[in-house]
């Protein structure tokens, strides 16, 4: 089997930097977003098109998965006014990271990073287990993204004003001021 990268991306913000770097190195890999944990759906479709336009800026294959917010708001139920960083976030991220490696095992796959831990917001150490737990059901190995340090924070935010991008003020569930 080739080696080939399957990158979970949350958002064009979060993960502009990581592509950007991923592509000029030559890595054989595609952008994949399954956020069924943005909401409303306008949000959605608003950060799945940015996405896409920065895929095919650096000329990388998009790929998105189905929009099922019931089911992710089934499987977080109770959790409704869980603080971000708390349980909710670690049944988001490995539903989220089990889905994306179930599809890479499908699809000629063989390892899954992600950048759902990119934004101060969020614990990357909460991301990692949830992608350790994932991947030990699955069988697909998780590759560690880091894009915050060695200079791809500002990178980051070089991007986001060059390129314009649509920056949300909120991670998807749940609008920040109102936790």
């Amino acid at each position: 089997m080739a080696d080939k990268l399957l990158l979970l991306s949350c958002c064009a913000p979060c993960s502009c930097a990581v592509i950007k770097k991923l592509a000029e190195a030559g890595t054989d890999f595609a952008v994949v977003f399954y956020n069924p944990n943005i909401r409303p759906v306008a949000e959605y479709e608003k950060r799945r098109d940015e996405n896409e336009r920065v895929c095919q800026i650096y000329h990388v294959p998009f790929i998105e998965l189905e929009y099922d917010n019931d089911s992710w708001c089934q499987a977080t139920k109770g959790l409704e006014n869980e603080p971000e960083r708390g349980k909710r976030c670690s049944i988001c991220f490995h539903l989220r990271l089990k889905r994306v490696m179930e599809y890479a095992l499908a699809n000629g796959y063989n390892r899954v990073g992600s950048v759902l831990g990119v934004s101060r917001y969020k614990n990357l150490a909460q991301v990692n287990a949830a992608a350790e737990q994932a991947s030990a059901e699955t069988g697909v190995p998780y590759e560690q993204i880091e894009g915050r340090k060695h200079g791809m924070q500002e990178l980051r935010q070089q991007l986001i004003k060059e390129l314009e991008l649509y920056s949300q003020d909120y991670c998807g569930c749940k609008p920040r001021k109102q936790l």
